[in-house]
């Protein structure tokens, strides 16, 4: 069977499986729990089928791979896999919808769209699978800087993770957090670093694709694109939630480029470093 029909077959299962266990649960964030999975399978059957003979399919699985067990650790120890590790944003959603409505969002949305993303950001390795090219320069260049982007979100989440948890420890000692939210270390430059690295990993993916392909026009940009709109949708919920609850975030939001890093704007304070 053609490694894309296999993969497809996959994505109908997971969609099932998904959807069938926020039933069962009543938690939604099933997709959430396989989002660092499923891409390192798909590209593993890409690389299968070329039976682990094609040095850029052999080199696509093992950066996913980084990827994925980097993405599923964060992920573990923030409680993702624990009963009741639903994320925080879909309580808040279902309070503002109808029952019908948000079960409907949960179908189409959250479980058929967010798989189908998971699905087309890896197909760049089924391009290299049927349009195989020598490793080149091209290839070796992407590869530096997937790492880099790697390291990059590796920093920023273990940023945030630290001072989540010297602001939890303030607040069970009693004590007032110096700040309520990160705005220091990388989140200095980018008040999302995390989700700009994560972005731009998939489409360092999507260049081996156009590298195997040897053009940059190929149609799986489809899949970074509808993963970076993903992102800055749900960018806009998230912060529409921390500034109802921190107003102060409206000056660090008015001073801080969203996604891409980039200098804080003129006028900027500086809080004390807390990364």
């Amino acid at each position: 069977m053609d490694a894309l029909i296999v993969c497809v077959w996959i994505c109908v299962a997971a969609c099932a499986a998904t959807w069938l266990a926020s039933l069962v649960t009543g938690e939604h964030s099933w997709v959430d729990r396989i989002w660092s999975i499923i891409p390192v399978v798909y590209v593993g059957v890409f690389a299968a089928a070329a039976d682990f003979a094609d040095l850029r399919l052999n080199v696509l699985a093992a950066l996913v791979l980084l990827w994925g067990t980097r993405l599923t650790f964060n992920f573990a120890r923030r409680g993702g896999y624990a009963p009741g590790g639903e994320d925080y944003r879909w309580p808040i959603l279902r309070k503002r919808l109808s029952r019908w409505q948000f079960q409907l969002f949960n179908l189409l949305f959250i479980t058929v769209y967010q798989n189908i993303i998971l699905l087309l950001i890896t197909l760049p390795a089924y391009t290299a699978l049927t349009r195989p090219r020598p490793f080149g320069a091209v290839d070796a260049a992407l590869t530096v800087v997937f790492l880099g982007l790697l390291a990059g979100e590796t920093v920023a989440d273990q940023q945030q993770w630290n001072f989540h948890r010297r602001k939890h420890a303030d607040l069970a000692a009693g004590r007032q957090p110096q700040s309520r939210f990160l705005r220091t270390g990388l989140f200095r430059y980018s008040r999302h670093p995390n989700y700009f690295f994560e972005q731009a990993q998939w489409w360092v993916v999507f260049g081996f694709g156009a590298a195997a392909a040897g053009s940059l026009l190929q149609w799986t940009a489809v899949g970074p694109a509808l993963l970076t709109a993903l992102f800055i949708g749900s960018t806009m919920f998230t912060e529409s939630i921390t500034l109802s609850r921190y107003p102060e975030y409206a000056d660090y939001r008015a001073s801080t480029s969203p996604i891409v890093p980039w200098p804080p704007r003129r006028g900027a304070s500086r809080p004390a470093d807390l990364a």
